[in-house]
């Protein structure tokens, strides 16, 4: 596979011991092992640059060698094989990559990886940090147990213009004088096209765009209980469709708008009547305040949903 990604620049170990490159790797780029033959004497090479929060590494060991760690912890490895052969051992299953192919392995996934004699990898070294930042950034709902890709092994093909995008990095690294602010913008751009082009745990459609619509259209109910309200009135104050409103309450709430209005006006009226600085001088007339026009029917829904009569409320006030 023919690629443009760290030149002889950024050579750190050329005809080496693998065991030496190996403390290097330990250092910079993640915690591992490696198994090599006793019986053979491979020469390993080693690019490397630091790019913003990024490790970037070019790596040969020279010969065959398992590489091996109980988890990568507090980084993400994105993996590219550039020439040879490598076997990834996950649990229950395993995958051949060839060049061209993309490993992305988890913080807290295991790694067993055994390469050919010829094989040469590119490794992006990227914390868990930049990844949720990305994702706080961007008002993308990231899980509390941590963001996760879920499919670990994709065609270069298939991630438009991303090996394009990582030999810009190298180039950008390699630069006679490095701009901080130009490594962090590539660096964030790398996250952000990861996140977006590969699956992942992550909801890009969340805190920024539904789920700030969601908690505005609560905070619009709770503010006019009083009102006649109904779903394409509430649907028009975020500006989207009726439809979106009934999927929006169904995914947060599992009831529709109407269900949650009606529930916040009892819960209201139940505040009200509970609270003996609340002045009430009827119970009609806290039920018509709310839009119930039925006494008899308000007070089935009051029983519902607490249990006891309004009447009994009013009566045992302290």
């Amino acid at each position: 596979m023919d690629s443009h990604l760290l030149s002889e620049r950024s050579s750190i170990f050329r005809d080496a011991d693998p065991y030496a490159v190996s403390d290097y790797v330990n250092l910079h780029v993640g915690s591992h092992r490696i198994g090599l033959s006793r019986t053979t004497h491979p020469q390993a090479s080693l690019n490397h640059r630091k790019f913003a929060g990024l490790d970037l590494c070019r790596i040969s060991y020279g010969g065959s060698v398992r590489v091996t760690s109980p988890a990568l912890e507090s980084v993400y490895h994105l993996q590219v094989l550039l020439s040879g052969n490598c076997l990834w051992r996950g649990y229950k299953h395993e995958h051949y990559l060839l060049p061209g192919e993309l490993l992305l392995i988890n913080p807290d996934d295991p790694v067993d990886l055994t390469y050919s004699q010829d094989c040469e990898k590119f490794i992006v070294k990227l914390p868990v940090q930049l990844l949720e930042s990305i994702c706080d950034e961007l008002r993308w709902l990231r899980p509390a147990t941590g963001i996760r890709f879920l499919r670990n092994h994709y065609q270069l093909d298939e991630l438009e213009g991303f090996l394009g995008l990582l030999a810009m990095i190298c180039q950008e690294s390699e630069a006679s004088t490095p701009i901080m602010r130009v490594q962090e913008h590539y660096a964030q751009i790398i996250g952000s096209k990861l996140l977006s082009l590969m699956t992942t745990n992550v909801s890009r459609e969340g805190a920024g765009s539904q789920s700030a619509s969601f908690d505005r259209i609560l905070d619009y109910i709770d503010r006019n209980l009083k009102q006649d309200l109904n779903a394409e009135h509430l649907a028009q104050q975020v500006s989207m469709s009726t439809r979106s409103l009934y999927v929006l309450f169904e995914r947060h709430l599992g009831i529709t708008p109407l269900q949650y209005i009606r529930q916040r006006k009892l819960e209201r009226i139940q505040a009200c009547l509970s609270d003996p600085s609340c002045p009430v001088r009827s119970l009609t007339e806290v039920a018509l305040d709310y839009g119930f026009l039925h006494l008899g029917r308000f007070s089935e829904l009051y029983r519902s949903q607490f249990g006891e009569l309004p009447s009994q409320t009013l009566k045992s006030r302290v």
